[in-house]
């Protein structure tokens, strides 16, 4: 696979994204897929796939789908937490997106779940709806973070007692430093992943 610089914003460490890819309904599944930057010029953009997902799926059958960028940290966490499909591609409040191929160049089993990683390449210059200025909001982190955990809840590799207490400190970084973005997309997370429940 070749390797270009198409990317509509700048990838740096792991960049959390959503990923659309059609699934065989002629629906666009919305999914986060975290994209590892390269550590040198040149070489692929990867992602991992953790069980038998759609996204999975849907790159077997499909070949790629549109990678974009959202700051709406509601749009975020229903990707990750549910089933959201839609008719087109990209999400109402996405500020960039490309659309990419995706090859698979490894998988395996950890922990009793099967992963595969995958080289992800831009098939053309991206999209930029929205350029603006960037500003930290502790709490859209925590919500992203908290995501993180509470998809790992049921997976026997990671202890849900340390599990539950990131999501309560999440919690309230969430409610500290938050917005009322950051809130709804938190009680949303929490409605998905039932964590106060366990």
């Amino acid at each position: 696979m070749t390797h270009s610089s198409a990317w509509p914003v700048e990838l740096r460490g792991v960049t959390e994204s959503v990923i659309a890819t059609l699934g065989p309904n002629e629906l666009w599944n919305m999914a986060a897929l975290g994209l590892h930057a390269p550590a040198n010029p040149g070489e692929p953009v990867e992602a991992t796939t953790w069980g038998n997902t759609r996204t999975k799926r849907n790159f077997h059958r499909q070949g790629g789908g549109v990678v974009q960028f959202t700051a709406d940290p509601r749009e975020f966490v229903d990707s990750a937490m549910t089933i959201h499909e839609q008719s087109e591609p990209v999400l109402q409040n996405a500020d960039a997106w490309v659309e990419i191929k995706a090859e698979s160049v490894a998988h395996g089993e950890d922990g009793g779940t099967e992963w595969e990683r995958w080289e992800i390449e831009p098939l053309e210059t991206g999209t930029v709806r929205t350029r603006r200025p960037r500003t930290v909001n502790r709490g859209f982190y925590a919500v992203v973070d908290a995501t993180v955990a509470a998809s790992r809840l049921d997976v026997p590799v990671f202890e849900t007692d340390v599990l539950l207490e990131r999501m309560a400190y999440f919690e309230e970084i969430v409610e500290k430093c938050g917005g009322p973005h950051e809130r709804e997309a938190f009680e949303r997370l929490s409605e998905y992943s039932g964590w106060r429940e366990y």
